[in-house]
C-alpha cells in the first residue's frame, strides 16, 4: 500500500488541496475523527500482531541518538492539533529518520465508509527527517527537538521495535483519536522502550482536562466546526483524564517527556531529557488553555430568540407567518437530521465517544414529524402534532434536569439553554394557531 499523504496533523492535506469541495470533505473526515472512532484501547491494538520481546532483526551499528519530535499546530483546520514522530539519527552518516504513526491511504477500499463507522486504519511509516522538516517548515509550524536520555539497550531496544513496526505486515493499526493516534503510538512505543517509566509517572496525575475540554480548545479557531464536534461527543469525551491519557496531544506529550525521569545505572533517577532545540519557529496563533464558555452566551441568544418567536406567533401579518414558518422549519429539519446523525454515530458506528449522547434529548428525530405542520400554519394543528411538539419539549426538560443526576455527565448545559426555550417556544406557538383556528 502505497501512502498518499504524510500526516501534517491528520494526513488530510491532498483533499484541503482540492478547493472549496475538497475543504468540505475534510472537515467532514476531521468532525468524524473527533468524533473519535473511540473503541478501547485494548481493540484499538487489535490488528497488531504482537511486537517480539527481542528484534529479529540483527544489528552490529553504532548507538543511535533518540528524539522526540513535536509539531505545534498549523493554520488550516486539519493542522490545530499539531503532529509528533520518533526521530533516530544516526550519528556516524548524519542519517536521520522519522517514525511517523499518522499515515493513511485514500486508496483503501470503503475509505469514507470505514471512517464514518470508526474502522479507520493507520500506519507507521519510517521517512526521511529532512523531507518532513522541509514541509513543516514550508507551513510556518513551530518544530522541537527534545533529544531522549536512554540508555544504549534502550536505544537499540527502540530502533528494533520501530523497523519491526514498520514491516508492511505490521504497520497497520486500528485508529482512533483519543487512544490510538500518531501521538498516543509514539508515546507507547518510548514507554516500552522505558520499561513502564512514563506510564508509572504520568497515571493518576491530572490538571483536571477532559478529552472535550483538549479537542474544543484545539478547535477553537475554527468555531463552526469546534461547534460541530462538541455536539457529536457523548460522555465518554467527559472522563477527567490523567497525563497518561491526555498524551493524545502531542504538546502535551511534549511537557510529559519534559519532566519525566528515567533509572540510571548506580540505582538512582536522572532526567529523560538531555535537551531540547527549537528548530523552527511557528507564527501561528497558540491555541487557548480552554475553550470558549458558552453557557450564557447561548442562555441569552435561546431566550431572546424564543421570545421573538412567541412574538411572531402572535402577529397575524402573512410577513410574521412566513417568518416563523421559515425558522420553525429550518430548525426542525437541523434537530431532526442532526438526531439521526447521533443516532448513526451511536447505534451504527464503533466511535464510542458519540455513544449515550445525550444531545439526543435536544436534537430529536421526532423533530422531522413537525414539518409538515408548517406549511399548513393557517390549518389547526393535529393532536398528533401537539403530542410531537410536547414530546420534545419534555426530552428537552429533562435534559437540563439530568444534570442534577450523577448518571448524566455530558457536558452540554451550554446546549440545553439554547435549545430548550427554542422547543418550548415552538411548541407554544402550535398550540397558540390550534386555539385561533378553534
Amino acid at each position: 500500500m502505497k501512502p498518499r499523504s504524510r500526516d501534517s496533523g491528520f494526513g488530510i492535506r491532498d483533499w484541503a488541496k482540492q478547493g472549496f469541495f475538497g475543504r468540505v470533505a475534510g472537515a467532514c473526515l476531521l468532525a468524524f475523527c473527533f468524533i473519535a472512532a473511540c473503541a478501547t484501547e485494548a481493540s484499538a491494538q487489535a490488528l497488531d500482531d504482537p511486537a517480539p520481546a527481542e528484534s529479529p532483526i540483527p544489528d552490529s551499528r553504532p548507538l543511535p541518538s533518540i528524539s522526540l519530535l513535536t509539531v505545534g499546530p498549523g493554520e488550516l483546520f486539519f493542522e490545530r492539533f499539531g503532529h509528533n514522530a520518533i526521530v533516530v539519527r544516526d550519528e556516524t552518516t548524519g542519517e536521520a529518520v522519522a517514525y511517523n504513526y499518522g499515515i493513511f491511504d485514500f486508496d483503501e477500499g470503503d475509505f469514507l465508509a470505514n471512517f464514518a463507522r470508526g474502522h479507520m486504519r493507520y500506519r507507521i511509516l519510517g521517512g526521511d527527517l529532512a523531507d518532513d522538516l522541509a514541509m513543516y517548515r514550508a507551513e510556518r509550524r513551530e518544530i522541537v527537538e527534545q533529544r531522549l536520555n536512554l540508555s544504549p539497550q534502550q536505544a537499540d531496544e527502540l530502533v528494533r521495535f520501530l523497523e519491526w513496526n514498520a514491516r508492511p505486515e505490521n504497520a497497520l493499526y486500528r485508529y482512533d483519536y483519543f487512544t490510538a493516534n500518531c501521538s498516543t503510538r509514539v508515546r507507547d512505543a518510548l514507554d516500552r522502550a522505558l520499561g513502564g517509566a512514563l506510564h508509572a509517572q504520568t497515571e493518576g496525575r491530572s490538571r483536571g482536562y477532559t478529552y472535550r475540554l483538549d479537542a474544543l480548545r484545539l478547535m477553537a479557531p475554527e468555531p463552526w466546526l469546534m461547534l460541530l464536534i462538541d455536539l457529536g461527543l457523548g460522555p465518554f469525551a467527559d472522563q477527567r483524564l490523567d497525563y497518561w491519557q491526555e498524551s493524545f496531544v502531542p504538546e502535551t506529550l511534549r511537557h510529559v517527556v519534559d519532566g519525566a525521569q528515567v533509572a540510571d545505572s548506580g540505582g538512582g533517577t536522572k532526567p529523560l531529557l538531555v535537551d531540547t532545540r527549537v528548530l523552527a519557529k511557528g507564527d501561528v496563533q497558540e491555541p487557548p488553555a480552554l475553550p470558549p464558555d458558552l453557557r450564557w452566551p447561548f442562555f441569552f441568544l435561546g431566550t431572546g430568540l424564543a421570545l421573538a418567536l412567541l412574538w411572531l406567533s402572535r402577529r397575524r401579518a402573512r410577513a410574521a407567518r412566513i417568518a416563523l414558518a421559515v425558522f420553525a422549519t429550518s430548525f426542525h429539519l437541523v434537530c431532526g437530521i442532526g438526531g439521526l446523525a447521533l443516532l448513526f454515530l451511536w447505534f451504527g458506528s464503533d466511535h464510542l465517544a458519540a455513544w449515550r449522547n445525550e444531545n439526543l434529548l435536544l436534537l430529536s428525530p421526532l423533530c422531522l414529524l413537525l414539518v409538515p405542520a408548517w406549511f399548513r400554519s393557517r390549518r389547526p394543528a393535529p393532536n398528533w402534532v401537539l403530542a410531537i411538539a410536547w414530546l420534545v419539549v419534555t426530552g428537552a426538560a429533562f435534559a437540563l434536569f439530568s444534570k442534577i443526576l450523577p448518571w448524566f455527565v455530558q457536558a452540554n448545559l451550554h446546549w440545553i439553554v439554547l435549545f430548550l426555550p427554542l422547543h418550548l417556544a415552538l411548541a407554544l406557538a402550535l398550540a397558540l394557531s390550534r386555539k385561533r383556528a378553534a
